[in-house]
This record gives structure tokens, C-alpha cells and sequence, in this order.
């Protein structure tokens, strides 16, 4: 031990003031991540489906885990089969910037798997490419390649019928309409 003692001189304001900023600073690189749940039945539709993934879509890329869910009611617990390629066909739409960090199993009526964001994919900018119809860009998905619907498929928004067709359709509805007796 030094004879006199070290010791330093210094403002106690200005010291607890850099220790504030130092552990402000901190606290804003570490991030809280929480685990979102989504759920999904085994007989659910095309859309409900989008909708969900877009979801899981939207979580993975705010940093956070998604626990994502298979529910069974009554018989649909025979034939568990069903959830996992369910479960499956979610894994093919998010693989690319997720990666499975508890594989998917069976408990209870529920089948689960948890999903977290894969940080060296979600750092890699998405390649833009374009609509089979020229218009509109769409992120470049390395697995999907994008049929070309046909004029009035099921899931063709309203906006991208030709007005053609709709005039088309409009006459022929007008032409099949009773006719109303004015005979006054």
C-alpha cells in the first residue's frame, strides 16, 4: 500500500452523470426480445394462412422469437400429421431469415415449434424483382416463382380485372333482369 494513500479528485455530479450515460448507452444496445405466439388449426384457409405467415413475417424481422402453434379439436387429434406439414409449409415461407430453434412436437392437443430471427439473414438486403405482369416490384422469394393467375382467378383483387371484362359482365347481368311492367 502506497504511503500517502492514491486517490483522485472529482467532480461526484459529473462522475454519476457518466455513469448514468454509460448505462443508458448499454441498456439501448441490448435488445428485449419476447416470444409472439401464433396460432393455427389444421383446417384453416389460403388466406387465414397469408395473413398468419405475414405475421410471423413481421415479428421475425422485429427481432422477436414466434412460438408458433398447432391446435387439434376433437378428431382432428387422429390424424396429427396434418399440423406438421402445416407447421412444415410455415418453416418453407420463413425459413429463409428464421431458423428453428425448438423443432416441432406434440403436446397434449397442441403441436408447437419456436422460431427465432436469423441475424445474418435479416442482415442481406432482399433482391427486388417485378410482378409477372410488369407493374408492381415484389421481394425476390429464392423458392417461389410466381404463376400468372389468369384474367379472373379466386384471388384476383378487383383493381386488376380488366374493364373490359367488368363492362362485359355488367351488360350481360343487365340483360337478364326481369323487366319491370311500367303498363300504367
Amino acid at each position: 500500500m502506497a504511503n500517502p494513500p492514491v486517490c483522485r479528485i472529482m467532480d461526484y455530479g459529473k462522475f454519476r452523470y457518466e455513469e448514468a450515460q454509460k448505462a443508458k448507452e448499454s441498456r439501448k444496445k441490448s435488445m428485449n426480445v419476447s416470444v409472439k405466439e401464433v396460432k393455427f388449426k389444421p383446417k384453416i384457409g389460403r388466406g387465414d394462412f397469408d395473413t398468419k405467415v405475414r405475421k410471423i413475417d413481421q415479428f421475425i424481422h422485429e427481432g422477436h422469437k414466434v412460438k408458433v402453434t398447432m391446435q387439434f379439436r376433437g378428431r382432428e387429434m387422429a390424424h396429427p400429421e396434418l399440423g406438421s406439414k402445416i407447421l412444415d409449409e410455415v418453416l418453407v415461407k420463413v425459413g429463409g431469415y428464421a431458423k428453428v430453434e425448438t423443432q416441432a412436437r406434440l403436446e397434449g392437443r397442441n403441436m408447437s415449434m419456436v422460431l427465432s430471427p436469423d441475424r445474418k439473414a435479416l442482415d442481406v438486403k432482399p433482391t427486388v424483382a417485378t410482378h409477372p405482369n410488369g407493374d408492381t416490384p415484389v421481394a425476390d422469394a429464392p423458392d417461389a416463382e410466381m404463376p400468372d393467375p389468369g384474367p379472373l382467378a379466386a384471388d384476383t383483387p378487383v383493381a386488376d380485372i380488366p374493364v373490359a371484362e367488368t363492362l362485359a359482365a355488367d351488360t350481360a347481368v343487365a340483360h337478364t333482369a326481369p323487366a319491370t311492367a311500367d303498363a300504367d
